[in-house]
């Protein structure tokens, strides 16, 4: 297991805890405004970090960090994640889990095992426009309805986010989102932000009057809908 970034210190990643995040190479989606391109269609595989050399870095750690989080690309992607992420559970810290939500079956057997102890999924968008968001023509989003569905289940602490694009969501998409994800504990809105390392170009943000009006038409169904990062 390598790693293709790594952020030793952060506030914001895992919420209420102290945590370091690292970040996974490579992803089964080409959603045009991903902001890590450098993860998921050029990838530098000179810019590594080794398990040992994480799990060594954690071992020092202990006591002054609280949380890992483990983000990509699609950390799911990688067969021998489960066997660091054990190796992270015996030192003694909490783990917290972002995901596309495309691999139902090691989402489960992680939650299950009490491996993870938060997942943070992205919904790309509402189910009828969920191909053109991910860039994949003959995507099936039975997938994604499974992942959802088990995390409605509340068997871990968890929350849904949606990247808002302005060629991508009107309102009535977030609000067909919130209907699909009606019940959940949280659900964050996150205005898009073009980082310089995108998939695709020409995208935008949308107004904040419009996200506002996200927001409020999302309560109705999940009542803890946050925009976050403005």
């Amino acid at each position: 297991m390598v790693f293709s970034g790594f952020q030793k210190l952060t506030l914001l990643d895992y919420p209420g805890r102290v945590a370091c995040t690292l970040f996974t190479a490579g992803c089964n989606l080409r959603c045009p405004f991903c902001h890590n391109a450098s993860l998921v269609t050029h990838i530098n595989n000179e810019i590594v970090y080794p398990r040992d050399e994480v799990l060594s870095y954690l071992q020092k750690r202990k006591g002054l960090l609280e949380g890992v989080c483990i983000t990509g690309g699609e950390p799911l992607l990688h067969n021998d994640l489960e066997d660091f992420i054990l190796e992270v559970k015996k030192l003694g810290y909490f783990v917290k889990l972002d995901t596309n939500g495309t691999f139902p079956e090691k989402l489960k057997r992680l939650v299950n095992s009490s491996l993870i102890d938060y997942v943070a999924m992205d919904i790309k968008n509402c189910m009828d426009k969920y191909a053109l968001t991910v860039g994949i023509e003959s995507f099936n989003v039975s997938d994604i309805e499974e992942s959802v569905d088990f995390l409605l289940q509340n068997k871990i602490d968890y929350e849904f986010r949606t990247t808002v694009v302005n060629e991508f969501h009107t309102v009535q998409d977030i609000e067909n989102i919130a209907k699909w994800i009606s019940g959940a504990p949280r659900y964050f809105l996150q205005n898009f932000i073009d980082s310089g390392d995108l998939i695709g170009d020409n995208l935008s943000s949308v107004d904040l009057e419009v996200l506002s009006e996200m927001k409020n038409i999302s309560t109705k169904y999940v009542q803890n809908t946050e925009i976050r990062g403005i």
